[in-house]
């Protein structure tokens, strides 16, 4: 296992970041007439217990989508937003009163095509902790971490082909009452790839 540093974190994800900007995953059928709308997600690391802890809300059942899931923090870009950075850090604030100048960007994951036709390019950042969050009621039921190393355990999560979405779906076995599956998941299991962690 190797030291999983900020360095550590900020050399491996330099070192995966694809010019075509995609890890190769989509959700959808990537044909030419499907137009995806630009988002961005922040995963937040938090350092704590002498470990590393990664940060995720809960969706309300009241949102437009993605109904009580498992999330991280994040949105589809606002017109002038031109980084994927502004998108993620304005998203995390306004669901979880988490302040841009309180993130310490480390980089980018490569884009994830969701089901919902978005382009979501994930940003790694790291948080302070503990942190007062405000948290947008109707958006965020929750607001909870998962240890970064309970996260790389591969006999704590699965992956198998669902015939109805006609992919492979990523879930995690059940961690404090939360269940981890789909896009976050495969983001989630894409970060760790990254950071070459998995065991």
């Amino acid at each position: 296992m190797p030291d999983v540093t900020e360095e550590y974190i900020i050399q491996r994800l330099a070192a995966r970041e694809d010019p075509l900007d995609t890890d190769g995953y989509a959700e959808i059928d990537l044909s030419p007439e499907i137009h995806l709308r630009n988002a961005a997600v922040l995963i937040p690391l938090a350092r704590f217990q002498d470990e590393w802890h990664v940060l995720y809300t809960r969706r309300t059942d009241r949102v437009e989508s993605h109904k009580g899931q498992v999330s991280f923090p994040g949105g589809a870009a606002d017109e002038g937003e031109t980084e994927p950075e502004q998108t993620a850090l304005r998203e995390a604030n306004e669901e979880i009163g988490m302040k841009p100048g309180d993130v310490r960007i480390l980089g980018r994951l490569n884009s994830m095509a969701t089901v919902t036709n978005f382009r979501v390019r994930p940003i790694v950042g790291v948080i302070p902790w503990p942190y007062a969050f405000r948290v947008a009621n109707f958006e965020v039921a929750r607001v909870f971490t998962m240890p970064l190393l309970w996260l790389a355990d591969k006999s704590n999560f699965w992956e198998f082909y669902m015939r109805d979405r006609d992919r492979a779906v990523i879930f995690y076995h059940p961690f404090d009452g939360e269940l981890l599956w789909g896009a976050t998941a495969r983001m989630t299991v894409s970060f760790l790839r990254t950071l070459d962690i998995l065991k």
